[in-house]
This record gives C-alpha cells, structure tokens and sequence, in this order.
C-alpha cells in the first residue's frame, strides 16, 4: 500500500500537533489534506502490483511484457502502454509533495520544521527526476537491446519502491548529484567553472571523478556538465563568452547575467529553496536537448544526468 514512511508520519504528527496548540483552524486543513492523501494511497493499492501476473483470457500479463512494451515505444508514447498503478503512483508522489509543502507554508514561523520537511519535499522531486532520467535513456540509440531490457527492468524496479530512491543502485548516485547541485548555486566569475565543478564535486564519490577524466574530453558531455553547472543554455553560455571576450571583461557576476541575456532566459537560473526549481531545470534541459538533436544544432543532445546514468550502466 502507498502510506507515508514512518520518519514522514513522525513528522506530520509534530506538525499537527504543533498547529493544533496555536492555529487549530489550519490544523484541522493539514488533517484533511493528509486524509485525502492516505485515502488516495489506500485507493491506489488495490490495483495489482506492476510486478504481479495476471491472465487476460489465457493470455499472461507480466513483468517481462511491460518490459518488451517500454522498450518497444518512445519515451513520448509511453503513458498509454504504463499500467494504471504506475500513473496513479505518480500522481500519488505529486499529491504527496503539495501535501508537504502545505505544511512548509503552514509551519513557517517555527524554522524547525523547515529542513525536514523540505528534505521530503526534495526525495519526491527526486524519484519524479530519475524516472524521467531512465524514459530519456530508454530512447538511447546506441544501447543494445539487451541494455534496454535492464533499464526497464530498472525503471519497473523504480516504480515498485515507491518512494524510496535509495532501493535502487543509481539512484543514489542521480540524487547525489541533484543535491549537490541545489546546493552549489553557480559563482559565474570567469566562465570556466571550476569553482562550480569543485563545489559539486565535494559532495560526489570517486565514481563521479571517474565520470569526469575519462567523459569531459567529449564535447556533449563537457556542454551538458556546463549547462548543469551554470544554469544556462549552450547557446546563452556562448553568448555570454564571446561578451565577455569581446569587451575585454573579466569575470561576470550572478546579477550582470540577467541583464546579459535579456528578460527571458532560456532556463529559470532564479535561486530559490522550492525543490520544483531544479525538477524545472532538467526538464527544460531535456527538451532543449531533444530540439538540438532533432534539428542537428550544435550544442549537448543528452542532459548531463542521462550521460552519466549511461556512462554508469555500461561500466556494470
């Protein structure tokens, strides 16, 4: 059944109880909106688990034929070839992630609530993220069918944790990144981002120092890792370089950026503590992506996160 973890009920009744004592009216709104919540969660569950067989007229229906589905159809054409229980789980991590983030707006003028419950709000931005990461992945031209197989077998392990990215053996490395990087805003300075690289390198493992000697030699890789660090599209970073060439300048400051690239950015770089904020930044990054690839611009095809979840994949 899809039900709160219990560090995360822990947390909702600490926060209940703290409204009750001062604010019983928006007390008794975080109540019915976790009811709502745990009723979704108990409605969910009574679909079959994904990886469940079942027969439809003789015919079985399992895990290894959702397998031959996702591997069969685009990442764009996925969400009618899903069962519904994946959908619906999706859907419950999104009313769980406005749930939580009620009581981040209920609870701010008591700041102990805040890390906590941000925390939660972060590991739901991070399971959405991955499995957009493993669709994207899936559309990998040059995978074998065999690496294809274990992807989706892989997302499939994804959808039945739930919510629990640490039951996986790249998520961790994916929510490691995504965390360093909320948390490593980027300097600009000069352009060439070594302060940003080594602040979100500090919180990587050796894994990820491999990642960069033997990848950033490659031109895709080594656009993909500039945008994620700067917050800025390939051509916005050009843009940006040839300025700063151009007029002999130095180093650019985070505020001089805006008035660079105009009133709209290719990307939100606007710091903020939502969590929402870097799920928009790779989404964007993504689609950017997928447009150069289509029209052969120049510039990275693939986000930072599907090259190092690939470089990862085929080191196994």
């Amino acid at each position: 059944m899809l039900v709160l973890k219990e560090n995360e009920e822990r947390l909702v009744e600490e926060v209940e109880a703290y409204l009750e004592a001062g604010y019983p009216e928006e007390s008794a709104l975080a109540r019915q909106r976790f009811r709502c919540l745990r009723s979704l969660g108990e409605a969910i569950s009574q679909y079959p688990s994904v990886k469940d067989v079942q027969l439809l007229r003789g015919e079985p229906l399992d895990e290894s034929k959702l397998v031959q589905s996702l591997c069969a159809f685009a990442p764009s054409s996925h969400l009618l070839h899903m069962p519904t229980k994946v959908v619906a789980a999706r859907s419950f991590l999104i009313a769980k992630y406005h749930a939580f983030a009620l009581l981040i707006i209920l609870t701010q003028n008591d700041g102990t609530f805040y890390k906590p419950l941000r925390e939660v709000l972060f590991s739901i931005v991070c399971t959405l993220m991955a499995e957009e990461v493993y669709f994207s992945c899936l559309g990998e031209s040059s995978f074998s069918e065999q690496i294809k197989i274990q992807l989706a077998n892989d997302l499939i392990s994804l959808w039945d944790s739930g919510t629990d990215p640490r039951s996986h053996r790249h998520l961790p490395a994916l929510e490691a990144l995504w965390t360093s990087r909320d948390g490593a805003p980027p300097s600009f300075g000069t352009m060439d981002g070594s302060s940003e690289l080594m602040r979100l390198s500090l919180d990587m493992g050796k894994d990820w120092d491999d990642f960069l000697v033997q990848m950033t030699s490659k031109d895709d890789t080594r656009w993909a890792l500039e945008e994620f660090l700067f917050g800025l599209s390939y051509e916005e970073i050009i843009s940006v370089r040839t300025r700063l060439k151009r007029f002999g300048i130095s180093a650019v400051g985070y505020e001089e950026i805006h008035g660079y690239l105009g009133s709209h950015p290719a990307y939100n770089i606007v710091r903020s503590s939502d969590p929402r904020v870097i799920y928009d930044f790779y989404v964007a990054r993504r689609d950017a992506a997928a447009f150069r690839k289509k029209v052969a611009a120049p510039g990275p095809w693939r986000t930072l996160e599907e090259i190092y979840l690939k470089y990862r994949i085929i080191r196994e």
